[in-house]
């Protein structure tokens, strides 16, 4: 099985470009007229926990802010699916504050669906191709490469509910 090829299907967030989206996210926040004399703020980028925070006055201006944030993101090259935002809290001096979390790795349900995703497939084109869950990540294997692009393909065409990215090409 030597001649095997494969790739892992894999979701995760580039962090320094996470970063670089919220550092541009804070510079335009702090710039814009409309966000003049109000609580509305992004904070900085938890790394450990891949965490942002949101502040602001009201639910408008919360919403703006996320709407500047992921424009960034979408600029740096960050799927906006990777954002899990957490329910809106009160915060001091009746702001509102809502977390968000950044997704990574796919968990069992996604991975079930991407693995019948790519059997139906399969048994459709006639590729001779398995797929594996390997803890967060799922592996495709084949003996033609070109099996293994039609997965590519087939996965870029109707993309699963997650963002995924193509890892380990051999």
């Amino acid at each position: 099985m030597a001649s095997d090829h494969s790739f892992d299907i894999v979701s995760n967030v580039d962090m320094n470009e996470m970063h670089n989206a919220v550092m541009q996210a804070q510079r335009e926040i702090g710039q814009r007229f409309d966000f003049r004399g109000t609580a509305a703020k992004v904070e900085d980028l938890d790394a450990k926990e891949k965490l942002v925070t949101i502040l602001a006055d009201n639910e408008p201006h919360l919403e703006a802010v996320v709407a500047v944030l992921v424009s960034k993101m979408i600029k740096r090259g960050i799927d906006a699916r990777a954002l899990d935002r957490q329910k809106v809290e009160a915060a001091t001096h009746n702001t509102l504050r809502q977390k968000i979390k950044l997704k990574s790795g796919i968990d069992r349900d996604n991975a079930k669906a991407i693995q019948k995703q790519i059997t139906d497939l399969a048994k459709d084109q006639g590729l001779k191709v398995r797929a594996q869950i390997q803890g967060d990540a799922l592996r495709v294997v084949s003996a033609k490469l070109d099996d293994l692009q039609a997965v590519q393909a087939a996965l870029r065409a109707k993309p699963p509910a997650i963002p995924i990215q193509y890892d380990n090409y051999k």
